[in-house]
């Protein structure tokens, strides 16, 4: 009585199966950990291999391009660096702030004072700004911030630009909105979802998370992360052509004929990476219309490196509605003569602007600069550029969530699929960020420890 009492309170106890002590003893074992394969060595995947190592998880990292990052993209020119890619750390984003603490990183300002260059008048810092119907937009963000999110998804159904007319804000703020808040989004805000551009302005910084940069560069937080992540773990070069998956097993096929098998994958890939692979079984419809419809925008950054900085102010920034739409000062509190102006332009000025052979891309943004500066073209001693539209593996910089996508979409692409776990800056909170990223991976590893 006292043994079978004892197999009935351990749950061990089942109608026609035979009980022996090997049975019990295998019982009380600890459960593997599964074996994670990781799709992609940006921030994401990245963040993903942290919390699995610190968990004791084994895992290995799939990753196409010839190096870590993804996304980041940190350049040297003439000792100075700037970033190609993903360029800022927010007042908000605790996450990446830790990561630099802990690595001994050092972060610096990296927030600017805007100028405007439009419609051929120049204004300086404080020179320019919104009427009064600004409080309509101002009341729209406070409504964001007082109310659950149930109640705001109908925003969800509307552009942004629509929505910024209907409540009543003027022309001239409209416009203003579209040239500046065009750089958060990477294209017109007429094809962004109102719930996510006001999202984004209700709880962002001052500065709307453009508040830090990561001294010497931000590949410097990727290689903290790869190098506790392990280098015999990361495979470079290997472009995944299929995955496939069973009851027990997962099984990943390269082009270069390398396959590797495991219980679980985090799929780290932007939308259009993912459709590249052939996923055995297939997706659901709905999973695949969100990975065919959802799109990213279009942004090329073009970094000039002059021989001296002729714009004076180390907080220099400018918007403008030429063709480089937002010139920035890279190299911002870094110790040289020299320096360095980008150019971050979006959707059909970035098309236009990527198409230009080098010496026409000088010509042309010196030309965007000239009302204010003058001739700078002699000063111009190299320029670097670019086009994340046109990226092999990501066909644009970051996801651009368009009418009625982040409650449907969305949610569609970050639901697991059997074994396979989802994460990447475009199911993230903090979308379009680094943060995001980084947070999503970490998220998605422990989704698959809790499996």
């Amino acid at each position: 009585m006292k043994r079978r009492s004892f197999l009935q309170a351990t749950g061990l106890a089942a109608v026609g199966t035979a009980l022996t002590p090997n049975t019990l003893l295998a019982s009380n074992l600890p459960k593997k950990k599964p074996f994670t394969i990781i799709l992609g060595s940006g921030f994401s995947g990245l963040g993903a291999a942290k919390q699995l190592k610190e968990a004791g998880y084994d895992y290995i990292i799939l990753e196409a391009r010839k190096r870590v990052g993804g996304r980041v993209f940190t350049y040297a020119m003439d000792g100075l660096t700037c970033e190609l890619g993903a360029e800022w750390i927010g007042k908000s984003h605790t996450e990446l702030q830790k990561l630099n603490d802990d690595a001994k990183l050092t972060m610096l300002d990296h927030t600017y004072e805007t100028r405007l260059f439009m419609d051929e008048k120049y204004s300086e810092v404080g020179q320019w700004g919104y009427d009064e119907s600004i409080s309509k937009f101002q009341a729209a963000l406070q409504y964001m911030k007082d109310n659950e999110t149930k109640a705001l998804q109908p925003l969800d159904k509307i552009d942004y630009w629509r929505y910024l007319q209907k409540i009543g804000m003027s022309e001239k703020n409209i416009e203003l909105r579209e040239l500046i808040d065009s750089t958060d989004f990477g294209e017109t805000i007429r094809n962004v979802s109102a719930y996510v551009a006001l999202g984004e302005y209700a709880f962002s910084s001052e500065k709307n998370e453009m508040d830090y940069w990561t001294q010497g560069g931000n590949t410097g937080m990727i290689n903290v992360l790869a190098k506790n992540a392990g280098e015999d773990k990361i495979k470079l070069e290997h472009v995944v052509t299929v995955v496939s998956q069973n009851k027990k097993k997962m099984k990943v096929t390269c082009s270069n004929g390398a396959t590797f098998e495991g219980d679980r994958i985090i799929c780290c890939l932007p939308t259009f990476a993912m459709s590249k692979i052939k996923w055995e079984p297939g997706f659901a419809s709905s999973k695949k219309d969100a990975l065919d419809q959802l799109q990213y925008c279009r942004i090329v950054k073009t970094s000039m490196l002059f021989s001296e900085r002729f714009w004076k102010d180390e907080s220099f920034d400018m918007m403008t509605d030429t063709l480089g739409h937002y010139f920035f000062h890279s190299s911002k509190l870094q110790e040289n003569k020299k320096g360095i102006l980008t150019s971050y332009a979006i959707g059909d000025k970035a098309y236009v602007l990527s198409k230009m052979p080098k010496e026409k891309k000088m010509k042309e943004l010196a030309h965007c600069l000239q009302p204010i500066f003058g001739d700078i073209k002699p000063m111009m001693n190299d320029l670097i550029s670019y086009y994340w539209g046109g990226d092999t593996h990501t066909q644009g910089a970051y996801a651009i969530y368009d009418t009625a996508q982040w409650f449907g979409h969305r949610e569609e692409l970050i639901e697991r699929s059997g074994n396979i776990f989802f994460a990447g800056e475009h199911l993230a909170e903090w979308q379009g960020f680094m943060e995001g990223a980084y947070i999503s991976g970490m998220d998605a590893a422990k989704a698959v420890m809790k499996s």
